[in-house]
């Protein structure tokens, strides 16, 4: 398991009865998650206190019950990176910490490649791994749908005094552009995506992750350059295997360039219970 243990800003705090208890910065959050299926053993008063609690519908969605003033917004640090946290109506805040992970890994091979990096961010949400890939040092493309989360993006990189760096924010269809970026002729040395397990595209199209990620990540081969440096693949689809992933890149990528392919979840550490909260699956190819 991949653990992000790094964290100063960030600490999941306990979990237990559906719900885990997080401090964001100074702010106490708590949130329903379907993988703590385990008992709540002490709800003690840290649970009762804090500062925020989200409550899920009946009917879809849910909302969140403060305690006590929020600020709309706030900021929190890992290492020398920066992001906005906001409560959102779908219970989340803007950022997955247990990608701090992926952060680290990539960051270091940007770093260590000794070469001009191209990095291409599919479905890149709030820009995380685009932060952390402009500190590192490579040119990036983030691309998402969601003109929101793009501009939360944008002020993330500002935030983390990263404005000068070469960064390019597409609000687009992420198929479309990879379709364009194929005509076009552009080329990257390292992909990553977070896919969704459902959606549906500007024009009603319906994705599927089981039926499309594989041609989708044969298009995406396609348009990496002779000398790629990664490939990160990233899924919270309910009841996929790590394994799955692997046999992906080992057909989609590593029989074409070779190089090597690691998987398996990635998690965050509770602090009251020492237990590893599961957060997803990776696959990693790396040259």
């Amino acid at each position: 398991m991949y653990i992000a243990s790094s964290w100063k800003d960030y600490e999941l705090i306990d979990t237990g009865g559906g719900e885990k208890l997080e401090r964001w910065g100074e702010i106490v959050l708590r949130r329903p998650d379907p993988q703590i299926i385990w008992p709540l053993l002490n709800e003690n008063a840290a649970w009762k206190q804090a500062d925020a609690r989200y409550f899920r519908s009946n009917k879809g969605g849910g909302h969140w019950e403060v305690r006590r003033s929020l600020p709309e917004r706030w900021s929190i640090r890992y290492k020398q990176l920066s992001f906005h946290i906001k409560p959102t109506g779908f219970k989340h805040t803007g950022l997955f910490p247990e990608q701090a992970a992926n952060w680290d890994w990539m960051m270091g091979k940007i770093q260590s490649a000794g070469r001009p990096v191209k990095v291409l961010n599919l479905f890149a949400y709030t820009g995380g791994a685009s932060v952390a890939c402009a500190f590192a040092g490579a040119e990036v493309v983030h691309v998402d749908a969601a003109k929101g989360v793009v501009q939360w993006a944008k002020e993330n990189l500002h935030l983390s005094g990263l404005g000068s760096r070469p960064v390019r924010f597409i609000t687009d269809d992420v198929f479309k552009f990879v379709q364009r970026e194929q005509r076009r002729g552009n080329r990257y040395d390292a992909i990553i995506m977070d896919p969704p397990s459902y959606g549906r595209g500007p024009g009603g199209e319906m994705w599927k992750l089981e039926n499309d990620l594989y041609p989708f990540l044969e298009n995406c081969v396609s348009i990496l350059s002779d000398q790629p440096l990664f490939f990160l693949i990233n899924s919270y689809t309910t009841g996929l295997s790590a394994s799955v992933l692997t046999n992906l890149l080992t057909m989609a990528v590593q029989r074409k360039y070779g190089g090597t392919i690691t998987s398996g979840e990635i998690g965050l550490p509770i602090t009251a219970s020492g237990l590893i909260l599961p957060c997803g699956i990776l696959g990693r190819w790396e040259a």
